[in-house]
């Protein structure tokens, strides 16, 4: 089960805005990841916890941040329902997506696992994205593409590395995402600054 910490920054301007200390293992439905976000100066700033079913799915995500909570699943492509600071009005959504996203790396492995590529494949996902701060749903269309895959050696055994170019299809703007089993090692706005244990190795 692996344990750590990521740093979150602003991709454009480095400004760092949380760290995300987090835990995840696959399991016999799926995979799950659970974390907790603070400040820079360590206030409490949110949570993740995302299951995933056998084929990548999301089948629960709770996300909060601030005062705002949203509680999804696959459902009808993706459903969620969003609840606002005061608690008293909650919106529904839903979209014919494939899964969800936001700035937590668990959303970067979550895609990888739903996608499933080989070596020079690419796939197109339409995925709903949760915006901070007040996770407001945004639907968007990517292209991945497993550039390559690469096993490094280490002392617990070969670490297979993939490198991701990953294509916004509304703008154009590539970004690279390196992934390790369930682990994030690099990818804009995200750093790895601690990892307590080795990644997890998913079954094919």
């Amino acid at each position: 089960m692996p344990r750590g910490r990521y740093s979150l920054h602003d991709p454009h301007d480095h400004t760092p805005y949380a760290e995300e200390h987090f835990q995840c293992a696959p399991g016999p439905s799926g995979w799950r990841y659970l974390s907790r976000l603070t400040t820079p100066s360590g206030d409490h700033r949110g949570s993740v916890d995302l299951a995933l079913d056998h084929l990548g799915r999301p089948i629960r995500l709770e996300l909060h941040t601030g005062s705002w909570q949203v509680r999804g699943a696959a459902l009808d492509g993706v459903t969620w329902v969003r609840t606002d600071p005061t608690g008293t009005h909650a919106t529904e959504g839903n979209a014919r997506a494939h899964a969800f996203t936001g700035t937590s790396p668990a959303f970067l492995v979550a895609t990888a696992r739903l996608l499933r590529l080989t070596p020079s494949a690419t796939a197109r996902v339409r995925l709903v994205l949760f915006t901070e701060p007040v996770l407001a749903p945004r639907t968007v269309d990517q292209s991945w593409t497993l550039v390559d895959r690469e096993a490094h050696a280490t002392d617990n055994g070969p670490l297979v590395v993939d490198e991701y170019q990953v294509t916004a299809l509304d703008t154009g703007e590539q970004h690279t995402v390196h992934i390790t089993g369930d682990v994030v090692l690099a990818a804009p706005g995200i750093e790895l600054e601690d990892l307590q244990s080795p990644p997890s190795v998913f079954d094919s």
